[in-house]
């Protein structure tokens, strides 16, 4: 199924490329707003699955050229990313060690929404394609054995990055938690619709270029191992959100005007702009293009703008 938010918040369910509103089936879930009503739906979803199901079958579907998508879990308690979690294509010749951030729930953003370029130095803006799973219970110190029986759905996610802030070594916090640097969506797909979300392509365009294009076959930790890592440190919660990482050579300068789209099979299209009000400009090479040009620090540096370095 899939599952997202529409208009004013109203819980809806996705049929071809039409909605049908299924809030009546859900009207008991305790809820002092939309995050509530996802999150008690994720939780008690064999109590409403059916339920749901029913509503959809018999409501009245509305083209989703008709109606605004919602993000479709608009503040998640937790959003865990894995950090440097692929094996680059086979050019790392081992995995990185493992480890993972939070991101603030304030980062999410929908689509069709603008991710800001703050007015900070960073050296580039970065948008990184990955796969989000989606926890559908409650746990904590959960074995890798376990691990997918925890997982309610998948999500496209766009991890935001303001790549070289000050200080060096201690820029996580100030890098990654801006607001609108959490794009997820256009809806959640619950996991039985998805056969192995370790075989599933991953492609972000920028202007209608194909930017990043890989495989989730290529993770280093596979998802059970990730659930076993973060819930050692916290506990999960229905609805929190785990980003699985991404392949790095693809990632690129985010920069005013960008139209950016993600697709990853069975998942939809999660569509993006960026603004930038200081219209700082870089080159549009990839990390892997720059690289193959003989370019050194992993990024072609700022053209122009504010914080650009200073010729010679």
């Amino acid at each position: 199924m899939k599952i997202l938010f529409f208009d004013d918040f109203r819980l809806g369910v996705l049929k071809d490329d039409a909605v049908v509103d299924v809030m009546d089936a859900v009207k008991d879930v305790p809820q002092l707003g939309p995050h509530d009503l996802i999150n008690g739906v994720i939780e008690r979803w064999a109590d409403y699955r059916n339920r749901i199901e029913q509503a959809a079958g018999r409501g009245r579907a509305t083209p989703l050229d008709k109606v605004t998508i919602r993000s479709p879990l608009p503040r998640p308690i937790n959003i865990d990313c894995m950090a440097v979690n692929y094996m680059e294509d086979g050019t790392r010749k081992e995995a990185a060690p493992i480890n993972a951030f939070l991101k603030s729930p304030n980062c999410v953003l929908p689509t069709g929404g603008t991710m800001v370029l703050p007015d900070v130095p960073a050296t580039h803006f970065e948008g990184e394609a990955e796969l989000a799973v989606i926890i559908g219970k409650r746990g904590a110190n959960i074995k890798a054995a376990d691990a997918m029986s925890y997982v309610f759905g998948y999500t496209n996610f766009i991890d935001g990055s303001a790549r070289g802030l000050k200080p060096p070594g201690n820029t996580f916090y100030q890098m990654k938690s801006r607001d609108t640097f959490a794009p997820m969506g256009p809806y959640i797909v619950t996991a039985d619709e998805i056969k192995d979300p370790h075989k599933l392509q991953v492609r972000l365009y920028n202007n209608g270029v194909l930017k990043q294009n890989y495989n989730t076959d290529d993770m280093a930790n596979k998802i059970p191992r990730c659930i076993e890592f973060v819930s050692s440190i916290h506990g999960l919660e229905p609805g929190d959100v785990l980003a699985t990482g991404t392949n790095h050579r693809g990632l690129h300068a985010f920069q005013n005007g960008d139209k950016v789209e993600l697709e990853i099979d069975g998942l939809g299209r999660l569509r993006i702009d960026v603004r930038d009000d200081l219209k700082r400009t870089w080159p549009r090479d990839t990390r892997l293009e720059w690289e193959t040009k003989g370019g050194k620090g992993g990024y072609a540096p700022q053209a122009t703008g504010r914080y650009a370095p200073s010729p010679g």
